[in-house]
C-alpha cells in the first residue's frame, strides 16, 4: 500500500509540473475519451413512460409469459392497431 501511495503523490507532482505525459500516455487517454454513451445521441424513436391501468388477468396472462413481458404487450399493441383504429 505505501508502493501505491508513494506512485499516486508522484504522479500528482508530475501532472502539477506540466508532465501530463508522463502519467498518461496517448493510448490511455484515447481509452477516456472512448467510454461511456457518445454525447448527444438519443434514439429516433425513442419509447415514452406513461402510467396505464390494465385489468388483472390482462397483466397476469403477459406477466405469466417471463421475463419481457412488457416489449410483448407492446409487440401486441402494435400488431392490434395494425388492424383497428384507436378510436
Amino acid at each position: 500500500m505505501k508502493a501505491f501511495a508513494a506512485d499516486v503523490l508522484e504522479s500528482i507532482g508530475q501532472a502539477k509540473r506540466g508532465e501530463f505525459a508522463r502519467v498518461h500516455t496517448p493510448a490511455t487517454i484515447a481509452t477516456y475519451k472512448a467510454r461511456g454513451r457518445p454525447a448527444g445521441t438519443v434514439k429516433v424513436d425513442a419509447k415514452q413512460a406513461v402510467t396505464v391501468r390494465y385489468s388483472p388477468d390482462v397483466l397476469a396472462a403477459f406477466r405469466a409469459t417471463g421475463a419481457g413481458w412488457q416489449a410483448r404487450m407492446n409487440d401486441a399493441l402494435k400488431d392490434w392497431l395494425q388492424t383497428h383504429s384507436p378510436v
